[in-house]
């Protein structure tokens, strides 16, 4: 597709094609437009972008006008309008909220829908009329689709759509705000209360052996008191099964704390959506975006962007009997991505066994090869997090991405392994077919073969514990000879140490020998004079495969500090001795990689590539962003190739 120049300033229209300003109200309405052509599969010749509508003496414009086909596009005949607002407009306002929708509603007198949205709330409006010829606006799940279709209760393989663009994240903010706005609920609380809508989704969605889904809300059981409780006893049921499923994550007196009306409004946003066919970049911001923004904590917590993750497991590039396991999983976008890039490789597997392309296998096949992509998530990716909330906020993430979940664990992994409680090592013993008495000290624990992780940083989050720091050399003093310039360990243990620079150690003997471990750092720990005795740790314990320098504006707007990612593989205990025992490291290349454009800037804004001009470019569509990680694992496999074996045959088994 060609590529076309966008001046500074503006973006393309989905819909006609036209330059607009790129402002935080435009934003809405392309989102919404990717929706109506996406999803609800609109042509774009019956809809008209800022069409003036005549009342009185005024003409104000409606964002968006959709006519039916074949229809003159008058006025009179408009059948759906929608009004898009930037997030800082409320609904109730009394220039621009859903009155105004309302307004041009009734100077169409053909019009019988409208929706209103400011991405931070929605309303739709279905336009009635009583018995008395007064116009009544009823409120709706959702306006209909391109076949006038208005799904009241989806049916399995017909109506549910995968999410498009943004418009997923829409939803899960209207959800998560119409529960802390009606609730009287912490944003925390209310989110807890969401995730457990979410998982009655996914399970609704597993659940294959009704024609209809479960998990609905019709519009008339909405707006009726009984039908609200009627829905609430059918989500109420689905949770009790979900329960069942999932009573590592749900004490069996857990309920959903959700007034009737409330949960019938959110359940009838979410009804239209096939969570678990959705792409995982459109899931996965959804998801992780509003995690972030009510689970993000105190401490040295800043969860990794998608791309960087990608990047790195791209470039680690599991294979499908590798044990992957992130320390501090946070959300859990490094195990779901890893999980993710291990699925197409099953995929390509089972193709090349079938003999055709996964679109042409029959039920059966793909019923199989959806147990095998089970029992794949559930014996190969493991994620430990201090943090409770985070535990089951990845666990969410996992049961939205095939599962997992159950290898999803809380603990201080950093205490020495006989402190940690019984029921987590006898949970690692079980996956790795081990006596859970054999996990005793820090030597006993090598039992992965890729790591992926981003730990806590911060000096403001010491370990200060001796029976914590007494494990790690890392955690010792490190003297270096004024003559030889050489550091060495003393017998001394520091008083306190940043807990990123224990995990580096930490990571490295959760790793088997030969093992893989992609790690995000603070670039102190690889220039900082005084922190050389780290860098010589890691020479003595791994080869350094790859060291990407990332911009300071990778983890903005919520943090600056500049980080690094470092590949790395565990040496074997016999390449150790040879080495100490010549006092020589074995000499091999290493990639490297300034990495200066991430996509986003400093506020988080995006940013996009640009011609010889200066002016932003799209692929005909959309903005192509101007994000390096893309091209990062293309360029280190070409470099592989030419290198030395070693480097093609631990990294690219393909």
């Amino acid at each position: 597709m060609p590529q076309i120049a966008v001046p500074e300033g503006k973006i393309l229209d989905k819909v006609d094609g036209a330059l607009r300003n790129d402002t935080p109200e435009e934003y809405v309405r392309q989102t919404i437009e990717s929706r109506l052509l996406d999803e609800l599969r609109y042509d774009p010749a019956r809809i008209k972008i800022e069409f003036g509508i005549k009342i009185g003496v005024q003409r104000p414009r409606a964002d968006i006008v959709i006519w039916e086909p074949g229809i003159e596009q008058t006025q009179d005949n408009a059948k759906i309008i929608i009004e898009c607002k930037k997030s800082t407009i409320p609904a109730e306002s009394a220039k621009d909220g859903i009155e105004q929708l309302k307004s041009y509603m009734a100077a169409c007198p053909n019009c019988e829908w409208g929706m209103w949205t400011n991405s931070f709330t929605q309303f739709v409006f279905r336009k009635t009329k009583k018995d008395d010829g007064e116009i009544e606006f009823l409120e709706c799940n959702d306006i209909p689709d391109s076949n006038g279709r208005i799904i009241e209760r989806p049916e399995r393989g017909k109506d549910l759509n995968e999410a498009s663009k943004d418009n997923l994240l829409f939803v899960f903010r209207t959800c998560h705000n119409h529960i802390y706005a009606n609730e009287g609920l912490s944003k925390q609380q209310a989110f807890f209360e969401f995730l457990k809508i979410i998982f009655c989704k996914i399970q609704d969605e597993r659940n294959i052996s009704s024609r209809f889904v479960d998990f609905y809300a019709a519009s008339m059981e909405q707006r009726d008191f009984d039908g609200q409780k009627v829905v609430a006893a059918r989500i109420g049921a689905i949770f009790d099964s979900v329960k069942k499923t999932y009573g590592s994550i749900f004490d069996p007196k857990d309920k959903i704390k959700l007034n009737p009306s409330t949960l019938a409004h959110i359940v009838g946003a979410l009804q239209r959506y096939n969570l678990l066919n959705t792409h995982i970049d459109i899931k996965g911001k959804a998801y992780e975006e509003i995690v972030g923004s009510n689970l993000r904590g105190d401490k040295g917590e800043f969860f990794t962007p998608r791309n960087i993750a990608k990047m790195t497991v791209e470039m680690i590039n599991p294979g499908l009997n590798d044990k992957v396991l992130d320390s501090s999983c946070g959300t859990g976008g490094f195990l779901v991505i890893a999980l993710t890039h291990m699925i197409g490789k099953l995929q390509l597997e089972v193709e090349a066994i079938n003999g055709i392309p996964r679109e042409q296998w029959s039920k059966e096949q793909e019923m199989s090869f959806r147990d095998k992509v089970k029992d794949l998530a559930a014996s190969q990716f493991f994620g430990f997090d201090l943090n409770p909330d985070l535990v089951k906020a990845t666990r969410m993430n996992m049961v939205m991405n095939n599962d997992g979940s159950g290898n999803i664990l809380q603990v201080n992994s950093l205490f020495p392994p006989k402190l940690w409680p019984d029921e987590f090592k006898s949970h690692l013993a079980r996956a790795f077919d081990i006596d859970a008495s054999e996990l005793k000290d820090y030597k006993s624990i090598g039992l992965f073969d890729v790591i992926v992780t981003n730990p806590p940083f911060g000096s403001k989050i010491p370990i200060k514990d001796d029976y914590i720091l007494e494990q790690f050399e890392l955690a010792h003093i490190w003297k270096r000879d004024k003559v030889s310039g050489e550091w060495e360990m003393t017998d001394k243990i520091k008083s306190s140490v940043p807990p990123e620079i224990l995990f580096i150690e930490r990571c490295t003997q959760l790793l088997r020998e030969g093992g893989r471990m992609g790690i995000v750092l603070p670039d102190s720990i690889l220039g900082s004079p005084g922190l050389g005795y780290i860098r010589k740790w890691i020479l003595i314990n791994h080869k350094v495969v790859a060291s990407l320098d990332l911009t300071p504006d990778t983890f903005q707007p919520n943090n600056g500090t500049q980080t690094s990612i470092l590949i790395l593989v565990k040496k074997t205990e016999r390449e150790k001795i040879g080495e100490a025992i010549t006092h020589h490291m074995a000499n091999y290349p290493v990639f490297m990689a300034k990495i200066d454009k991430v996509g986003h800037d400093r506020r988080g804004n995006k940013l996009y590539k640009r011609d010889e001009t200066g002016e932003e470019i799209t692929d005909g569509k959309e903005k192509i962003l101007d994000d390096q990680t893309l091209e990062i694992p293309k360029i280190f496999v070409n470099w592989a190739q030419k290198k030395t074996a070693y480097v093609w045959a631990w990294i690219w088994n393909r």
